[in-house]
């Protein structure tokens, strides 16, 4: 048993095998989703090959100096490309590098020229990584429509699907910690989901890392998100007077806005309670590109 895996089994986090039978399966996620919010995925199906180049490119970048990766440095009027040590814009701090890439290819590609010595190689690599990590997620979001015995099934992962979706992939890198006890002893597993089925609002999270003490560690996320003009809702069908509406319907960017006025650890789906005030900004955003 691997440290990964002893640690899963140590804190509760439910597994599910993607291999088992459909049925077995569905209510299984929609089990982990109602009474942990996240779990780990195993036997997901994205080839290792995919995550192996990836994490080939994202080494080779964490390997350039500081100069060089400042080429690709997040700048005011985009937050994607190289940040380090701030997380966000309202003071969060963290041991840690990352790249930050919209997972529309164009961007990708526009991004990966500040990036890579080859860019052509590098957008492959994220492209490729995108997509199958994509298709997990959109087949897990299927398998919690049909858990749910919701009519249309595909009305989350449409959403993940639509050519103007929101999704972003981030790489962070850790560099090796001297002091053992500063070492997080939790790092998320490959395929985690977090998913208010209740408010059509997914959050898809994968990650690959190296847990080794002292040792630098790099894991991948993609979050799987809607269009920026996607509104966020209850379905119908999910709301009873035994279940009913707690949240105020809302656009992806609204979401996005009041989550950018916030610190880490604050609620950002709280700020959409029916019985809290509406947040000051809900003006869309518009991708840099």
């Amino acid at each position: 048993m691997n440290m990964r895996t002893k640690k899963t089994k140590a804190v509760g986090i439910p597994t599910v095998d993607l291999s088992s039978e459909r049925s077995t399966v569905k209510e299984s996620i929609v089990t982990a989703c109602e009474e942990y919010g996240f779990f780990k995925v195993v036997n997901h199906g994205v080839p290792p090959h995919v995550i192996a180049r990836l994490e080939e490119e994202g080494s080779g970048f964490f390997s350039k100096t500081v100069h060089e990766k400042q080429r690709g440095r997040v700048g005011p009027a985009s937050p994607f490309g190289y940040g380090s040590k701030n997380i966000g814009r309202n003071g969060d701090m963290g041991e840690l590098e990352y790249l930050l890439l919209h997972t529309h290819p164009l961007s990708v590609s526009e991004t990966s020229k500040t990036l890579s010595n080859d860019p052509s190689k590098f957008s492959c690599a994220v492209n490729d990584y995108t997509e199958a990590v994509r298709e997990l997620a959109c087949e897990i979001l299927d398998l919690v429509g049909e858990g749910l015995w919701i009519s249309d099934k595909f009305s989350f992962s449409r959403l993940i699907r639509d050519v103007k979706s929101d999704s972003l992939l981030r790489l962070n890198h850790y560099p090796p910690v001297k002091d053992k006890d500063c070492i997080n002893e939790w790092d998320p597993p490959m395929g985690q989901l977090h998913h208010h089925h209740h408010h059509r609002h997914h959050h898809q999270h994968t990650a690959a890392a190296n847990n080794d003490r002292g040792k630098e560690r790099m894991s991948m996320v993609y979050f799987g998100a809607p269009p920026l003009n996607a509104w966020i809702h209850a379905l119908p069908e999910m709301v009873s007077a035994e279940r009913p509406i707690e949240y105020r319907p809302f656009t992806w960017a609204q979401f996005k806005n009041a989550a950018f006025s916030l610190r880490l650890a604050d609620s950002r789906l709280d700020l959409f309670k029916i019985s809290s005030p509406l947040p000051h900004d809900t003006h869309p955003l518009k991708l840099p590109f």
